[in-house]
């Protein structure tokens, strides 16, 4: 008994106080100051993308010519970028389908924020952003004037299970580069 007496006062002084539970705490995120590069001329559209992003064909490039995704290397996130040429009342099929997949994010989004911004060139853009859990946190769609002739849709990817509280300087870094794409955004009539 006595040796288990002193063996009880050796653990309970050999085992110190001295430990202090970590406060949470983010990874600190250095974001490069914005700087803009012009899309090839090759492409049915135009606008200023960062020069931070690496300009890559998406998957289906062989269907799809005119898809394309901006994918920023250092942030692990890809804006996708797709086209379509518009013709007769298809317009609203393009329409319901950008809608619907915004509105697919309803289950985990908190909040879910939609502007429509006239550019200054007859353009109409509808810019979506989103707020909580959600595998995209920005979706906007462009489209002319009239509706008749483009239609391009683009949204927001990261390739992590990051949270988005952390990601969220990155997340207002990538939202200011869209709104730049959205309002350097011009039609470019190619002949095929």
């Amino acid at each position: 008994m006595k040796n288990l007496t002193i063996l009880l006062i050796f653990f309970c002084f050999a085992c110190g106080s001295d430990y202090l539970p970590k406060p949470k705490g983010y990874n600190r995120i250095d974001l490069p100051e914005a700087a803009y590069q012009p899309l090839p001329d090759s492409l049915p559209y135009f606008f200023e993308y960062s020069k931070h992003a690496d300009l890559l064909r998406d998957s289906s490039w062989i269907t799809e010519r005119y898809w394309i995704n901006l994918y920023y290397r250092e942030m692990g996130a890809t804006i996708q970028i797709t086209y379509k040429p518009v013709t007769d009342s298809i317009i609203r099929e393009y329409l319901s389908d950008s809608y619907k997949l915004t509105s697919q994010h309803n289950v985990k989004a908190y909040a879910i924020e939609e502007s429509i911004i006239e550019l200054p060139n007859g353009l109409y853009a509808s810019f979506t952003e989103l707020e909580g859990e959600v595998p995209t946190q920005a979706q906007f769609h462009i489209t002319d004037q009239d509706s008749t002739d483009h239609f391009l849709r683009g949204a927001l990817y990261f390739r992590t299970a990051t949270k988005n509280d952390s990601l969220a300087p990155v997340i207002s870094y990538l939202k200011q580069d869209i709104l730049h794409l959205i309002t350097s955004m011009q039609w470019r009539d190619l002949a095929d």
